[in-house]
């Protein structure tokens, strides 16, 4: 038997495992979350920007995306969590655009940038069988946040074709509600960051002051649905949560207040992955205005945040941190 190296836990296996959509579509569900999420681009709310644009027509909403998502790139990812990548890797679909606009973002040619191509549902749907014949371990929509209702409706089109694959929603977590409640019974893993503690903190370098609040409640909500993070007995992450902290200088007080929550109100069994590849770039270098976080994270940040996570009473790190 095939194992990745992520420690087990008697408590967190599931012996028995489906995808949350099958469900989904044998219960007849999947018609009323298109028609929704469709509606949901009239007057579109799909994120917490709400700018209000109509997407089936020629308006211009905040994230540049309109009736179709685009797609930047589709891949078998090894550079994920391992419980994620396993052997085979992680089946990841990059979508184009971001609904921040975080000054230091590593794939803002991809992000902030034009980049891909437009894509329908059937196409999107086609992508993810495709990667599910190449043996990933499961379907990765990385930057969903903008793009739900387009999801709902490929995910739709792939379960009938034969889609059998966990899929893992990575996001940002500046997700709306209402968004995250279209994709309940169809998602298995919520991935999302939480990146800032203070508003002030999320103005300056993702451009959204509110963001420190959408992403408690979307958290929250993404606990909800999918409880803490659970594997099978090869190691291989099948439902749950999963939360990644990326280590910033200068930053170690709100990822302190960050771990604090997740052990509080979520719940010290949190699956987290605490991450130290931050490195300047984008907007950063040289730029006197971002100077505080214009160099890698210290081994003494590093060694604090993971601290401070033991010192919340999280105890489920990823292994790589």
């Amino acid at each position: 038997m095939r194992s990745v190296t992520t420690p087990l836990d008697s408590t967190f296996v599931l012996d028995d495992f489906e995808p949350a959509y099958l469900s989904t579509w044998r219960n007849g569900g999947f018609a009323a979350k298109v028609d929704a999420a469709l509606a949901e681009l009239v007057e579109c709310r799909a994120c917490p920007r709400d700018c209000g644009v109509d997407r089936t027509g020629d308006g211009r909403p905040l994230c540049h995306v309109g009736r179709h998502a685009r797609v930047a790139s589709a891949f078998a990812h090894f550079g994920e969590e391992d419980c994620l990548r396993g052997w085979k890797g992680s089946g990841t679909i990059f979508f184009s655009y971001c609904n921040l606009r975080c000054v230091f973002c590593q794939n803002w040619d991809v992000s902030q940038a034009p980049a891909g191509i437009e894509c329908t549902a059937e196409e999107i749907a086609g992508m993810m069988l495709e990667l599910q014949d190449r043996g990933c371990h499961n379907i990765n929509l990385v930057t969903p946040e903008h793009v739900v209702p387009q999801v709902v409706e490929a995910v739709a089109a792939a379960v009938p074709a034969g889609l059998c694959l966990p899929i893992v929603y990575n996001t940002s977590g500046y997700d709306a509600l209402g968004s995250l409640r279209l994709m309940e019974g169809l998602v298995d893993i919520y991935m999302p960051d939480f990146k800032f503690w203070e508003p002030e903190t999320a103005r300056r370098l993702g451009r959204a002051r509110d963001y420190p609040d959408v992403a408690r409640a979307a958290i929250s909500e993404m606990q909800r649905q999918v409880g803490v993070l659970r594997f099978d007995d090869e190691g291989l992450a099948k439902r749950g949560l999963l939360v990644r902290h990326l280590v910033m200088p200068g930053q170690g007080a709100e990822a302190a207040s960050i771990f604090r929550w997740l052990a509080t109100e979520l719940s010290v069994d949190t699956y987290v992955n605490i991450m130290g590849q931050y490195r300047p770039t984008h907007r950063v270098p040289g730029n006197p205005r971002y100077a505080d976080i214009d160099r890698s994270p210290l081994r003494g940040e590093m060694e604090a945040a993971l601290a401070a996570a033991g010192d919340a009473g999280l105890w489920r790190l990823d292994e790589r941190s």
